[in-house]
């Protein structure tokens, strides 16, 4: 194989998802670079594939990048990461930026990624969406990041493990009141599950059947907005129902791009009817 890096996608959970090109490269490449020898270990074992594995995860600092660039110049190293497509929510984009810097020769071997996989499952729109990555792991900052990705006009996938699954729900009930959800669980996996629902049905099914495995969270698009202020006055009724005119203003504005501020007013006055 000519030197240089090839960017190689392997199996999310089953083996036999390998593809022919991605398997043709990983027996004849010099190197290996993988987040978890183990892992890939065991994939190269499943292919009938011995080459050196090294080491390259979120803790490579610039001296590991500096070596294994040195090496692309004369060797063909394959970048792998413990499942999926490597760089979507993986470490690596560093090494592809230095190594085009220097005229090494980047290639990608596409195949499996999560994200994906979840998106043709889930049953929400597909024309548009917007990958994510992993939600923040702080209450705050994590409504933050919600409330700042309301208005995008497409379906939003984050990835999320099962112990924060709950706690992501949530927020999301809170700061996109109305979404549908879908969470997409163990893909490609003997247990493989894709629920569909909203945040609060979801929450209260999980209570039930606490989750496991690695988990792909998709938040439908906006909902439309209203055609009328009669439509928007409906729903701000509705959500004085359950929540303070402060809550219900900022869950319609929301829902609706309308201004919050005269939304409370709203809200007041009808409270004071």
């Amino acid at each position: 194989m000519p030197p240089g890096l090839y960017i190689v996608a392997t199996p999310i959970g089953n083996l036999g998802d390998i593809t022919l090109r991605a398997a043709e490269v990983l027996r004849n490449c010099d190197a290996v670079a993988c987040e978890d020898t183990r892992v890939t270990g065991k994939l190269m074992r499943h292919i009938g594939a011995s080459k050196p594995l090294w080491r390259y995860d979120d803790h490579a600092g610039e001296g590991d990048r500096a070596r294994l660039l040195e090496a692309l110049h004369t060797r063909a190293v394959a970048l792998v990461s413990d499942a999926g497509t490597p760089l979507v929510s993986d470490p690596g984009y560093r090494l592809v930026r230095d190594a085009r810097a220097a005229g090494i020769a980047v290639v990608t071997i596409p195949g499996p990624c999560a994200a994906i996989a979840g998106l043709t499952v889930s049953g929400l729109p597909n024309d548009r969406f917007l990958f994510a990555g992993f939600l923040p792991t702080k209450d705050k900052a994590r409504a933050d990041a919600l409330t700042e990705l309301a208005g995008v006009p497409a379906t939003l996938i984050f990835y999320e493990t099962a112990p924060r699954l709950a706690r992501s729900l949530a927020a999301i009930s809170s700061s996109l009141p109305g979404r549908e959800v879908s969470v997409a669980r163990e893909l490609t996996k003997l247990h493989e599950e894709c629920r569909a629902g909203t945040p609060e049905e979801l929450i209260e099914h999980y209570a039930a059947h606490p989750p496991k495995g690695e988990i792909v969270l998709l938040i439908g698009p906006p909902l439309e907005r209203p055609s009328d202020a009669a439509d928007a006055e409906a729903l701000l009724v509705e959500a004085l129902e359950t929540l303070k005119p402060s809550q219900a203003a900022g869950q319609v504005a929301r829902a609706t791009g309308l201004d919050r501020k005269k939304l409370y007013a709203r809200a007041l006055e009808l409270r004071a009817e």
